[in-house]
């Protein structure tokens, strides 16, 4: 599966009648993990689009502090425009630990794919009207019995997701989940979708405590 960055999903506006909706795939959690689970989480989004950006670390923040975590984003100690590589590690490590976050929260896309889909046609019987029976044209002229609607093709676009959560001090993996996404509405929609997810998975499993 090809590794991407979030932008596509994030900045892409659906036309849909229903909202957003994220589904879980699956979860994994490292046995070593405490048992009170963790208080404190620094959240940080793998993309170079900062309105994208913002919107996923801003709603993760907010809701994990509204659970009585400690979430931080990541804007501070990661600006936009950042350049990771070996020799900045322990440079932002060391300001991720400063400001007392036990674990580091990644939220990156993994894959996205379009299926297009047959929508079949409807046909709806509609019950005759009294008032037409008498003779054959006024009644065909003035009602007919059935309504069809054509069917059409449609394109589906899937976006997986991979949030992981790693303990800052060891750097060793402690938790992870893929979500799906499919057409989302909006930015604001996918955003509040897939916080409310990821923290509702996390408490599920047991990694935060509410």
């Amino acid at each position: 599966m090809k590794r991407s960055l979030l932008p596509i999903i994030l900045i892409t506006l659906l036309v849909s009648a229903c909202g957003t909706s994220v589904r879980i795939l699956g979860s994994w959690t490292n046995p070593s993990k405490p048992a009170t689970g963790y208080q404190s989480v620094f959240v940080t989004a793998l993309t170079q689009n900062v309105l994208a950006r913002q919107a996923v670390e801003s709603d993760l923040e907010q809701l994990l502090n509204s659970k009585g975590v400690e979430a931080v984003s990541s804007f501070e100690v990661i600006p936009p425009g950042f350049k990771a590589g070996e020799e900045r590690k322990e440079e932002v490590l060391n300001k991720i630990r400063e400001l007392g976050s036990e674990t580091i929260l990644t939220v990156t896309l993994l894959d996205q794919t379009n299926e297009t889909r047959y929508v079949p046609g409807t046909t709806m019987y509609t019950p005759m009207r009294y008032g037409y029976y008498g003779r054959f044209w006024p009644y065909y002229n003035t009602y007919s019995p059935y309504m069809y609607e054509p069917g059409y093709y449609t394109t589906d676009k899937n976006y997986y997701l991979e949030a992981n959560l790693y303990d800052a001090n060891s750097e060793e993996l402690i938790w992870s989940t893929q979500s799906e996404t499919t057409n989302p509405t909006s930015l604001e929609d996918f955003s509040t979708a897939f916080a409310n997810s990821i923290v509702k998975q996390l408490i599920k499993d047991g990694i935060i405590v509410e």
